[in-house]
């Protein structure tokens, strides 16, 4: 009797623990599940094995530029100054990749900083457009920078009426960092006025996203100045994104179709695990890698309906757990403003002062002073 009474508890007991915490690797009761995918396991933290995968795959990708061409070459005048203007192509790792490749005349061996612009959305670049409408504040970096202009892999670069439309299929803020690193090794190559030994990038949206994680990879680059850029796929913003998506509801965001073909719909389906889907989120999580940021500065609206505000926060939440402040890391945030340089007031003024440090390489004496500027009406 006595031992039927034990087995009986010891039952009921099981039953009890089962109900209330489920099988070990199971799924909770709490647990976020939509169209069968568990959303809880998919965004709980990344653990340092998951962040330390992703560095050895970084460590042991090539990025050198093989096979460097220029296509053409001609001049054009951008503000005040004399350029050069080279279309250049190479080959990183299988594919043929295309870039531009801007210099001021006649500059001295190794006088001139490197400046990586990282343009946002999936349409490619527009080199023509860009330099011909530059605001002011930008034309006076291409006087003082040899600028590096890359496209991404599938996408066109556009200059003098031609499209250059670079080979692979698209990997939005993951290998598009192997062509931007493989075109700025290839522009030192072929740029005698260049100086490697002081590098900066400037991106904007996805850009922006590609601008952080060449520095996190690449310890040549010295300063990034980021524009409304996605920097955690593991927040809450990437989170309601992929639960639309399971639920076939797309947003038209940069970069979100390649992810959701690529990525959510095979979670869904089953024909990638969750294991698989984080390592795609981890290598394009800037604030994982925050303390190999070097120098930063962030503009974001906080009414940005394309890139959320919330990804800015994280980035800064990051650089500060990490011991990042002034006058290395400056973040400023504009009340009101959206997915578009012109609604951040002051942003292109604050962006080419920072850059500026690239000529004159030493950190400021003093933090700048901290402002909330308003959008423009």
């Amino acid at each position: 009797m006595k031992n039927t009474r034990h087995f009986s508890f010891f039952f009921s007991l099981c039953l009890l623990l089962s109900a209330c915490s489920g099988s070990p690797t199971g799924p909770k009761p709490t647990d976020n599940i939509v169209e069968g995918v568990n959303l809880t396991q998919v965004f709980k933290a990344p653990s340092a094995a998951e962040i330390g995968a992703i560095s050895d795959e970084w460590e042991a990708r090539d990025v050198s530029a093989r096979d460097v061409q220029v296509m053409r070459t001609s001049a054009q005048t951008v503000g005040a100054t004399s350029v050069t203007v080279k279309i250049v192509a190479h080959t990183v790792g299988s594919y043929r990749h295309f870039g531009a490749v801007i210099a001021p005349l006649d500059k001295p061996i190794g006088s001139l900083p490197i400046l990586v612009y990282s343009h946002g959305g999936d349409s490619g670049e527009n080199l023509s457009l860009t330099l011909n409408f530059l605001p002011s504040q930008l034309a006076t970096l291409v006087g003082e920078f040899v600028v590096v202009v890359p496209s991404f892999r599938s996408e066109p670069l556009i200059y003098g009426g031609h499209a250059y439309v670079s080979e692979g299929s698209p990997s939005p803020w993951d290998h598009d960092v192997d062509d931007a690193l493989a075109l700025l090794n290839a522009a030192i190559e072929i740029t005698p006025s260049a100086d490697p030994a002081h590098i900066g990038v400037l991106g904007f949206s996805r850009g922006a996203g590609v601008g952080m994680l060449m520095a996190i990879r690449d310890p040549r680059i010295d300063a990034v100045v980021e524009f409304f850029g996605p920097t955690d796929f593991f927040g809450t913003y990437m989170q309601t994104l992929t639960e639309e998506a399971l639920r076939d509801s797309l947003r038209d965001l940069p970069g979100l179709n390649y992810l959701n073909s690529a990525f959510i719909q095979p979670l869904k389906n089953g024909t990638i695990t969750i294991a698989d889907f984080r390592k795609e989120i981890v290598r394009r999580s800037a604030v994982l890698f925050a303390d190999r940021l070097p120098q930063l500065q962030v503009h974001h609206g906080t009414a940005d309906s394309t890139v959320e505000f919330s990804q800015a926060e994280s980035l800064r939440d990051a650089m500060h757990k990490v011991g990042r402040g002034e006058p290395e890391f400056e973040f400023y945030a504009y009340e009101g403003g959206v997915h578009d340089f012109t609604t951040l007031t002051g942003s292109l003024d604050r962006g080419v002062a920072f850059l500026q440090r690239l000529r004159t390489p030493v950190l400021a004496s003093r933090a700048p002073e901290r402002v909330m500027a308003p959008a423009l009406p």
